[in-house]
C-alpha cells in the first residue's frame, strides 16, 4: 500500500511540478556504509588508493585466472537441473567528494550504494556488458549509471544526473578446488572517451537549445556501445552515449536556472516517502550515439582510443569478418529526437544527407581496418545527399552473424525501443538478409519465419527497392518488378514451389505459432547453433535459434509490442546452394518456452544445448517496473526441439542482464540495470510481484549445469595457437571415449548480442592417447581470435548425458597474408 500511496501522491504532484531537475539528492535514505563484512562503522580512506587527481594512473600488472582443479558437488534435484551459487558482489565502493581532498574514499560495504557528502548516491557497477578475456578474467561495465540519483523523472533529469559508466575486471583466481574472486579497476576506469566533451549533434548549431556543452562527466558513456573481441584478444567497444538535455530552459534563459537553483523548498510525499525538490532545470533528456571506438588491453588493464567512426551510433552491432576486420551496422545517432538539422542550418556540406537520416537508424555500415585502426564507409555514394550503395535499414542492435561463406546474416531480430520502433523503414526489419563484404551489397533471402525464397521470385533486392534514400532505388524498383514478372512467367514451376511453401506454412499444425513467431522479433536472443561438417566435409549450413521476445505483428509495420511471447523458431541458411544468390533460407517451428520471456539471455553450452537465463514476462522498456521477473532457467535440447525447466536463479534480473559460458563449462550470470519505474524514479514494486526497480544489481551468481557433476573427460595437453588448415594433436585421458571436439569462441556480450558467438564442431580421430583434430581452412567458419577447446564424451553412468571437459585456451591466428595490429605467430 505504501508504494501505491507514493504513486498516487506523485500523480497529484505532476500537475504542480515539471518533471525535471535535481540530480544531487539521494533516493536511498537508510543506505549504510561499513568498513568490513557489512557491520557498522565509519567509512575510511585507504592510503594505498589512487589520488583523485590522478585517474590515469597505470593499473597494476594483471594476473590471469585458471579453472583447473575446480571441484563440484550436487544434492538431490541439483544433479538433474543444475544449481546456482552466490550471489557475490564487489566488496568496496570508491569515490571522491568534497571531504576527501586528493584521495579516493574506499568503503567496504555489502550495500550496493552509499551516500556521499553532497547527498548523491555512489553505487557499484552492474554487468550490463561483459567479455571473457584470453587469460580467463572478465571485463564488464555498467549500464545507465546514475539512475539512483533521479528524484522525479529520468526523462527530465538524466541529461545531467547521468555519468560515464564504470568498468571492472573480475578475476576467478588461480587453479584450485574453489574460486578465489577479486576485482580490478581498469585505467581509466570509465573508458576515457571525450574527456573534453563531445561534439554533439544538436538541433541548432552551437547547442543553443541544450546543455550539451555544459554537462561534464557524461559525454563518453560506454552504455549502449557494442563490444567485440579482436583477433589478438583485446576488447573493442564501439559507440556509446553522450547525455544532455535538449531543449533545456536553463540554456535558453540562464536566469531561470539561477532562480530555480536558489529555491530550497521541498514538497513532502504522503506516508513519509521523502520529498521532491524544486527542479534545477527544465528539459528533456537526449541520448546521442558516439563515434568513439576504444580498446581494452588485458595486458595492462588499460583503455585507449582508436579511430572514430564516420557516424555516431547508439545500439550498433559488430561482426568479425574472415580477414579479422570488423563490420559495424545500425545504431541511432539521437534516440529521443532523431532530427538532424544542425549541419543543414550551419551550412555544412553534409546537411542534406544528415537531414534525410532523420527518423531512422543509421543505414550506412562501416568496416574497421585492423592494420590502420580506421573506419571506412561501405559501398559507394554516387549522390552525396543519399545513402551509400551498401545502405540498409536495420533495427537497433540487429542480430548479426557471420555465415560460412563470409557473408553477414541479419536474422530479423533486434531492439525496438518502444512499441512503434525507431524507424519509418521498420517494415523492412521483417526480412532476413545477407551482406556480402566483397560486393558490399545486401541481398534479401526471405521473410523471417516463412519458407519463402525471395530470389526465386526475383525479390532479392526488395528492401532496397523500398528505401527512398537508396541511390539504387530506381534500378532496384525496375529490377524487382522485372524479376518478379520474369519468374512468374518464365519459371512458373519455381514460383509455384514458393507458393506451396507458403501454403505449407499455413497448413502447418502449428500455424498459430508460425504466424505469431514470423517476422521481426524484439528483445530476443539469436543463437548460432553448432557448426558441423556435412557429408562433403564442408560447413555448408548455419542454424539460428530465436526464442521469446516481444510479440511481432506480421501484417503491420510495428516491430513489437508490450507482451512477451514463448515462441521459438530455428532458421537455417544453406550456403553454396543451387539458387540465384547461392544461399537458401528455411525456417522450422520448434517447441515453445515454458512461458513468455522478454529480454532473456541465451547461452550455447559445449554439449550443444541452449540455456535461457533471466528476463521478464513483459517489456520493461515500454513500461519500466511493470513486469514480473522470470527466474526459472530453461534448456533447449536440439535433439528433441523442446525446452525443459531447470534450476531457479537467486536474484531477479530483467533489463541489461548478462550470462556467459565460463572456461570450465559453468555459466556466469549477472547484470540488471533497469530504467526508473514508469520513467519516474527508482520506485521498487517488488512487494507486488513486479520487477525490483530500486536501482541496479551489481552482484553475480554462477550456474552449474548437471554435466559438471559427472565424471568429465580431461584435456592433458593442447596447442595454444593454431592456424587455419592445421592438423593438431590433443592429449586426453581416454581418447577412445571422445565423441566430439568443439571450439567455442569467447563471449563478448551486451543487450543479448554477441555477433561473434559460435561453436564449431571439429572432425577428429582417436590416435593412441590423443585425438587428432582438423582445424577448418575456411576463416569464415572460425575467424581468428581466442577460443575455448572442449572435448565431449557420453556419461558412463548410463544417463546418456553429453559431458564436456574443462576447456583449454586456443588462439586461432590470422591468415599469414593479413597484416595488421594483431601479433602473429
Amino acid at each position: 500500500m505504501k508504494n501505491l500511496e507514493r504513486l498516487i501522491g506523485l500523480g497529484l504532484l505532476t500537475t504542480a511540478l515539471v518533471a525535471c531537475g535535481g540530480g544531487g539528492g539521494s533516493s536511498g535514505a537508510g543506505t549504510t556504509a561499513s568498513t568490513g563484512g557489512g557491520g557498522g562503522g565509519t567509512p575510511s580512506t585507504d592510503d594505498g588508493t589512487p589520488r583523485a587527481d590522478d585517474p590515469m594512473a597505470p593499473a597494476p600488472a594483471p594476473q590471469g585466472s585458471s579453472f583447473s582443479g575446480r571441484q563440484y558437488s550436487c544434492e538431490g534435484d541439483e544433479c538433474l537441473v543444475g544449481k546456482f551459487e552466490g550471489p557475490f558482489a564487489e566488496p568496496t565502493i570508491r569515490y571522491s567528494d568534497s571531504t576527501t581532498g586528493d584521495n579516493l574514499k574506499v568503503v567496504t560495504t555489502e550495500d550496493k550504494c552509499l551516500e556521499d557528502a553532497e547527498g548523491a548516491l555512489r553505487c557499484k557497477p552492474a554487468a550490463g556488458s561483459i567479455a571473457l578475456l584470453p587469460d580467463n578474467r572478465l571485463i564488464y561495465f555498467n549500464a545507465l549509471e546514475g539512475t539512483e540519483n533521479v528524484e522525479f523523472s529520468i526523462v527530465a533529469e538524466f541529461g545531467f544526473v547521468s555519468v560515464n559508466d564504470q568498468t571492472r575486471v573480475l578475476n576467478f583466481g588461480p587453479a584450485g578446488a574453489s574460486d578465489e574472486i577479486s576485482w580490478e579497476r581498469p585505467s581509466p576506469v570509465r573508458g576515457g572517451a571525450n574527456v573534453d566533451g563531445n561534439d554533439s549533434d544538436t538541433l541548432l548549431p552551437g547547442a543553443e537549445l541544450s546543455d550539451a556543452e555544459s554537462t561534464a562527466g557524461n559525454d563518453g558513456a560506454l552504455f549502449c556501445a557494442d563490444v567485440i573481441q579482436l583477433a589478438d584478444g583485446r576488447i573493442m567497444a564501439v559507440g556509446g552515449t553522450d547525455y544532455y538535455t535538449e531543449p533545456s530552459l536553463g540554456s535558453v534563459f540562464p536566469q531561470a536556472r539561477d532562480v530555480l537553483g536558489s529555491i530550497d523548498n521541498e514538497v513532502p510525499l504522503p506516508s513519509n516517502f521523502g520529498e521532491i525538490s524544486v527542479p534545477d532545470d527544465i528539459g528533456v533528456v537526449e541520448l546521442e550515439g558516439l563515434k568513439d571506438a576504444r580498446i581494452f588491453n588485458p595486458d595492462d588493464n588499460s583503455w585507449a582510443q582508436t579511430g572514430h567512426m564516420n557516424h555516431g551510433r547508439w545500439y550498433p552491432s559488430m561482426v568479425t569478418l574472415p580477414d579479422g576486420d570488423v563490420f559495424v551496422a545500425s545504431g541511432v545517432t539521437k534516440l529521443l529526437k532523431p532530427v538532424y538539422t544542425g549541419a543543414l542550418l550551419g551550412g555544412e556540406s553534409t546537411g542534406l544527407r544528415e537531414l534525410l537520416q532523420s527518423a531512422d537508424n543509421v543505414r550506412t555500415s562501416e568496416t574497421y581496418d585492423l592494420d590502420t585502426g580506421t573506419w571506412s564507409e561501405n559501398g559507394e555514394r554516387p549522390l552525396p545527399g543519399l545513402d551509400t550503395t551498401a545502405g540498409k535499414a536495420l533495427p537497433l542492435y540487429p542480430r548479426l552473424h557471420l555465415l560460412p561463406n563470409g557473408q553477414v546474416f541479419y536474422n530479423a531480430a533486434g531492439q525496438a525501443f518502444n512499441p512503434f520502433g525507431q524507424s519509418y523503414n521498420q517494415a523492412q526489419w521483417n526480412f532476413v538478409s545477407a551482406y556480402d563484404p566483397e560486393e558490399q551489397l545486401w541481398t534479401d533471402l526471405g521473410y523471417a519465419g516463412l519458407n519463402v525464397q525471395l530470389d526465386e521470385l526475383g525479390l532479392e533486392r526488395i528492401t532496397s527497392a523500398l528505401t527512398l534514400t537508396s541511390p539504387n532505388l530506381l534500378e532496384d524498383l525496375i529490377g524487382t518488378g522485372e524479376g518478379l514478372l520474369t519468374n512468374l512467367l518464365g519459371d512458373p514451376i519455381g514460383s509455384l514451389e514458393q507458393l506451396e511453401n507458403v501454403l505449407g506454412d499455413v497448413a502447418d499444425p502449428q500455424v498459430a505459432n508460425r504466424l505469431i513467431g514470423a517476422g521481426f522479433r524484439g528483445s530476443s536472443f539469436s543463437i548460432m547453433m553448432p557448426l558441423r561438417q556435412d557429408e562433403s566435409g564442408n560447413y555448408n549450413e548455419a542454424s539460428f535459434l530465436t526464442a521469446g521476445g516481444v510479440l511481432g505483428a506480421v501484417a503491420a509495420t510495428s516491430p513489437g509490442s508490450y507482451l512477451a511471447v514463448p515462441n521459438s523458431r530455428l532458421d537455417t541458411v544453406e550456403v553454396n546452394a543451387d539458387t540465384e544468390t547461392g544461399m537458401r533460407y528455411s525456417s522450422e517451428i520448434v517447441g515453445n518456452l515454458n512461458g513468455p520471456r522478454w529480454y532473456s539471455t541465451g547461452v550455447l553450452l559445449p554439449d550443444g544445448s541452449v540455456m535461457a537465463f533471466n528476463g521478464a514476462n513483459r517489456d520493461e522498456v515500454v513500461l519500466p517496473g511493470s513486469a514480473t521477473p522470470v527466474q526459472m532457467t530453461e534448456r533447449f535440447d536440439p535433439e528433441t526441439g523442446e525446452w525443459t525447466e531447470m534450476a531457479t536463479s537467486l536474484n531477479p534480473r530483467t533489463y541489461h542482464n548478462t550470462a556467459l559460458l565460463l572456461p570450465d563449462g559453468r555459466v556466469l550470470v549477472g547484470g540488471h540495470a533497469p530504467i526508473n519505474t514508469a520513467y519516474l524514479f527508482s520506485l521498487n514494486l517488488e512487494e507486488l510481484g513486479l520487477s525490483p526497480n530500486d536501482g541496479r544489481d551489481p552482484s553475480f551468481e554462477i550456474y552449474s549445469p548437471p554435466y559438471v557433476f559427472k565424471d568429465r573427460p580431461e584435456i592433458i595437453q593442447a596447442p595454444s595457437e593454431v592456424d587455419h588448415g592445421d592438423t593438431i594433436e590433443i592429449a586426453v585421458d581416454d581418447a577412445s571415449a571422445i565423441n566430439e571436439v568443439m571450439m567455442v569462441r569467447r563471449t563478448s556480450l551486451t543487450h543479448l548480442v554477441d555477433g561473434d558467438q559460435r561453436n564449431v564442431v571439429l572432425p577428429h580421430t582417436a590416435n593412441g592417447n590423443s585425438v587428432r583434430v582438423q582445424i577448418p581452412e575456411n576463416a569464415a567458419v572460425m575467424p581468428a581470435g581466442h577460443y575455448m577447446l572442449f572435448v565431449n564424451r557420453v556419461a558412463s553412468d548410463g544417463s546418456g548425458m553429453v559431458v564436456p571437459s574443462v576447456s583449454a585456451p586456443v588462439q586461432v591466428m590470422l591468415p599469414s597474408s593479413t597484416p595488421g595490429l594483431v601479433v602473429q605467430r
